[in-house]
């Protein structure tokens, strides 16, 4: 399993402008990470993995969003019931981490990431998981796409 050691290894590997921060309580949720740095839920990014048609895809979306498998789904090209969210144990398996401290990279493997287009609006310092669950990733939304690429998509109702 990957730690948030790991990440720090990745990001220094690749030069990434990005910084760990441990606030000192689990922050496991979005609204846990929000009141720990004391920042707006809106400046918390999550990381989600689906499984399409047996391939893994990263979403990295706006902390409160409720992304859409359907909308996913349609993005890729495929019918709604390949692509679902995926949980504990397929999590750590394909990532490394478990759930609750998934990075948007540094993962065992390369993963397709996809931003969810409302990412795009947000302005200053941005915070994801940052590799355990009491620690979390600062970066900003340029460092994010220059790292994850520039795939974009609609995936919110």
């Amino acid at each position: 399993m990957l730690t948030s050691n790991d990440l720090e290894r990745f990001i220094a590997a690749e030069m990434i402008a990005a910084t760990l921060v441990w606030p000192g309580v689990p922050t496991p949720t979005v609204l846990d990470a929000a009141a720990a740095l004391r920042v707006a839920p809106a400046q918390i990014i999550k990381s989600v993995l689906f499984m399409a048609d047996g391939e893994p895809v990263l979403v990295v979306a706006s902390g409160l969003a409720k992304i859409s498998s359907k909308l996913l789904a349609d993005y890729l090209g495929l019918a709604r019931r390949r692509v679902r969210v995926a949980l504990g144990e397929k999590v750590t398996a394909v990532t490394g981490y478990i759930p609750g401290s998934v990075p948007p990279f540094g993962h065992m493997q390369p993963l397709t990431t996809v931003l969810e287009d409302e990412v795009l609006t947000l302005m200053g310092d941005i915070y994801g998981g940052g590799g355990d669950l009491d620690a979390l990733l600062r970066l900003s939304l340029a460092e994010l796409r220059r790292v994850v690429g520039e795939k974009t998509a609609v995936l919110v109702e």
